[in-house]
């Protein structure tokens, strides 16, 4: 086990040299919107499981496959895979360790229940894990009724990885625009009122003059708006198809008229006489005598 103050990292043995770059970077303060740069909180416990059993153990089952680690509240416990996981993509570790804290933070910060996208969206937010370049996707499902309320994403846990990106992403454009909205002073005003009125209905009443419900109508245009058709077009990967797809459709035409030009210079050669055997250079045909 290492220790830095209160912050514990709790590790297997061959596991040293990871455990004390997790220290180093709980111990590292970032920016939590409304609450200031802070680092993990005194008497958090980072457990880094060696394996998925030990992960498992850690959280007490029921965590769903594709969770990337676990923040316990309550318990200020964080528990992070000490293994190689399809959960967590190669650099994002710092991101997940952030994600996690920002949880433990704001457990602290505010009285209970916290509705769990705000949660989720808030983590992602503070940590830098909202990938703003799939946002566009918001606006189809969007279009299409396929995004939940925002309360719903408060019941449960999403089936899979796919839903659960997406409705992290959600709840991650929720917190966005209440942020924007805001600016950072009316985060610390959203903060400071949820603790002084004792619930987030009541702070969200007292920072912005709405209910949630007219939050959440706000919210939606603000997708709508924001995330529009044009975002997808500036999605780096719509663009290298298109451009793809534009030199194809450029190439076929010249290749066309490439290989006609060589159709008529074959051609052209097979109308020329062949050269004579003296090497002379005359020109065929011959021209006509003149009187």
């Amino acid at each position: 086990m290492l220790a830095s103050g209160s912050v514990r990292v709790v590790h297997a043995p061959r596991q040293a040299a990871l455990a004390r770059e997790v220290l180093e970077a709980a111990r590292t303060p970032f920016l939590l919107p409304g609450l200031g740069r802070r680092p993990a909180p005194d008497s958090t416990t980072i457990i880094l499981a060696p394996s998925p059993a030990a992960f498992r153990q850690a959280t007490g089952g029921g965590v769903p496959e594709w969770a990337g680690g676990v923040a316990i509240p309550d318990l200020r416990r964080i528990v992070l895979p000490g293994y190689t996981s399809s959960a967590v993509r190669q650099g994002e570790a710092a991101v997940l360790l952030r994600h996690e804290i920002a949880h433990v933070v704001v457990a602290q910060a505010v009285p209970g229940p916290v509705p769990r996208w705000f949660q989720e969206g808030y983590a992602e937010v503070a940590s830098g894990g909202w990938d703003v370049e799939s946002a566009w996707q918001l606006r189809l499902a969007l279009m299409l009724g396929g995004a939940p309320p925002l309360d719903s994403l408060a019941l449960t846990w999403p089936a899979g990885a796919e839903r659960a990106r997406f409705a992290y992403l959600l709840s991650a454009t929720a917190v966005d625009y209440m942020n924007r909205r805001g600016g950072e002073r009316g985060m610390e005003l959203f903060f400071r009122n949820w603790r002084e009125e004792g619930s987030m209905e009541g702070a969200m009443r007292v920072t912005f003059g709405l209910t949630v419900g007219q939050f959440e109508d706000e919210w939606r245009k603000d997708v709508k708006t924001r995330y529009g058709w044009l975002l997808a077009l500036s999605n780096l990967g719509v663009v290298w198809l298109v451009a793809g797809l534009l030199a194809l459709v450029m190439w076929i035409p010249r290749r066309r008229r490439n290989r006609r030009k060589m159709d008529e210079m074959r051609r052209e050669e097979r109308m020329l006489m062949p050269p004579r055997e003296d090497g002379l250079d005359i020109q065929y045909p011959l021209p006509e005598p003149r009187d």
